[in-house]
């Protein structure tokens, strides 16, 4: 059922690339109606630089509010750019544990993540994206440093058709009603298991079949059909089964797809 609004939260460490991301997040929102609110949250240790308690409860205050000014301003520019309000909340402590209660609080639809270019966006030096997607259940939108969606604008839209049901969201029929036909869908292997039922999900869209053989540099090659194409977002599935307690995506390790793929990617929900 489709909701009237959907809830999503964007995670961000504040570094080069956060206006990009917020960017393609206006452009998801106003896709699918969605609110967002952005959450950022930083690790006491990367505040505090001496022991003395006193001046270290000065410089948290004061890193706080500088933190606090810094989103204002970026989410003020934003708002007014594009005429869609962004809330917004701001912590210190253990990263995973907030980020986790925040997500538990606000139950979003779609967490958005961050990617620079050939690398995946990192909290204190865990790979977030790994973490997410162990613990939150639907889409998660990785959005690229480079080449932002555009709100606004319709996109090219690819899918990955390895794993089963990479258009499986709740606002697939939005998404469709954005994009810029024909459909691009990637596949490796031309004996792909879930090409015939992943088809279905959209056979009344007039789509292009890319097929890579199946090999080491399949992943390289892909991502350079992507950008070849101008594909603008590319959506996967994931894999259900649980491998040494790792939720994997499109059999290769996450760390591995999503550093190696150039563009932004809406990993489907579970």
């Amino acid at each position: 059922m489709k909701k009237d609004q959907y809830k999503i939260l964007v995670l961000s460490d504040l570094k080069g690339s956060t206006k990009s991301i917020l960017k393609s997040t206006v452009s998801l929102a106003k896709m699918i109606d969605g609110v967002i609110e952005f959450f950022h949250v930083q690790k006491p240790t990367d505040v505090i630089k001496q022991d003395n308690q006193f001046s270290a409860i000065r410089t948290i205050n004061s890193e706080f509010t500088a933190s606090e000014k810094k989103i204002k301003t970026l989410l003020s520019s934003i708002s007014e750019e594009y005429s869609l309000k962004i809330k917004y909340k701001s912590s210190i402590g253990n990263v995973k544990n907030e980020i986790t209660h925040r997500i538990e609080e606000i139950n979003p639809d779609v967490i958005v993540l961050g990617k620079r270019k050939h690398k995946i966006l990192n909290f204190g030096g865990d790979n977030m994206t790994q973490f997410i997607l162990k613990h939150h259940k639907g889409p998660v939108f990785i959005a690229a440093e480079e080449n932002a969606l555009e709100p606004n604008k319709k996109l090219s839209l690819g899918v990955f058709e390895e794993n089963e049901k990479p258009l499986d969201i709740e606002f697939k029929d939005q998404l469709i009603q954005n994009i810029n036909p024909p459909l691009k869908s990637f596949k490796i292997g031309k004996g792909s298991l879930h090409a015939k039922r992943n088809q279905d999900a959209f056979s009344d869209l007039k789509t292009i079949d890319y097929v890579f053989e199946d090999g080491g540099n399949a992943i390289e090659n892909l991502s350079k059909y992507l950008t070849k194409n101008n594909i603008d977002l590319l959506c996967v599935g994931r894999d259900t089964k649980q491998i040494n307690d790792s939720v994997k995506l499109m059999k290769n390790d996450v760390r591995d797809v999503v550093g190696k793929l150039g563009v932004s990617l809406l990993i489907a929900g579970l």
